[in-house]
């Protein structure tokens, strides 16, 4: 079975690379060996494999960047996603995993996401990340799945929890968000996930959710890693986490509020349980405590 991973580089595809089953082959595929806003060498690429599966996490992430660079962020999230579809269109046996975003949604509702809730998002980046999904939906409705998830964090990457970690041991005192709510992913829970539903062939095209289980506040969150940092010997004290709102730390990029996703239906078909986002925080603090 012959599998081509985009945007092998970021943190999902590390995860991808770091569980991957023994009985694929496997291409993993990094801006410096295939530009994705290259459609020509994009087709060329996978034409040449000629993949059975396509996953796609390659994505412009810089969500308050995007407010200003537009064109780059849609050239990516839409236009590439897009040529993607495309080439599985022409080799029709061809199947799509394409990882979207709990930005698709306005925040508005106080209970999880279903996959079919209407999208409303309220960034460009969250516009530019619907719009793939769309392109996707109107090319290859079922020769794909697309996956939603939020909040992600693995041991590379500048994400959230490398972050406090490193500003926890600079400072004294830190302010954190504690009024949007939404659901961590430890970028392994996913890949494991999408390898599971590759491997097992339980494949079934249609728009999914998938995070840690639980819901939390970025102040929670940032709690939590401090609580977990100081037990495994990844910081040397405890310092001040004070709770603020969205509105006393302004972005370029609106947020939304509420993103907790419903993974009821990827659970079920996947024959997968959620890990807690407690656990998960764990496994990934042990571990960089062992390096």
């Amino acid at each position: 079975m012959k599998v081509v991973v985009f945007g092998a580089a970021g943190q999902v595809g590390n995860a991808l690379a770091d569980v991957e089953p023994d009985h694929v082959d496997v291409a993993y595929v990094t801006r410096s060996s295939c530009d994705i806003t290259d459609a020509e060498a994009v087709s060329e690429f996978i034409n040449s494999l000629n993949p059975d599966y396509i996953i796609n996490c390659a994505a412009y992430t810089a969500v308050d960047k995007a407010e200003e660079e537009t064109e780059l962020c849609y050239q990516v999230n839409r236009d590439a996603v897009q040529t993607i579809a495309n080439c599985c269109k022409n080799g029709s046996s061809r199947r799509l995993i394409h990882i979207s975003t709990d930005f698709v949604f306005d925040g508005k509702k106080s209970t999880p996401y279903m996959p079919d809730d209407l999208p409303n998002p309220l960034s460009v980046y969250g516009t530019s990340k619907l719009a793939g999904e769309q392109a996707i939906g109107s090319t290859i409705p079922d020769q794909t799945m697309i996956i939603r998830t939020s909040w992600v964090y693995y041991m590379n990457g500048g994400n959230f929890v490398n972050t406090m970690l490193r500003l926890m041991s600079d400072r004294d005192e830190l302010s954190v968000v504690g009024d949007q709510r939404g659901a961590p992913t430890f970028a392994r829970s996913l890949a494991e996930v999408i390898w599971r539903v590759i491997a097992e062939e339980k494949f079934t095209s249609g728009v999914y959710h998938w995070t840690d289980a639980g819901e939390i506040s970025w102040y929670d969150f940032a709690v939590a890693i401090q609580e977990q940092g100081l037990g495994k010997g990844l910081l040397s004290k405890p310092i001040l986490i004070n709770p603020i709102t969205t509105a006393e730390y302004p972005t370029a990029a609106t947020r939304p509020a509420y993103s907790v996703l419903d993974c009821t239906s990827l659970e079920l078909l996947a024959n997968q349980k959620r890990t807690s986002w407690r656990d998960a925080l764990g496994v990934m603090l042990k571990e960089l405590s062992n390096q």
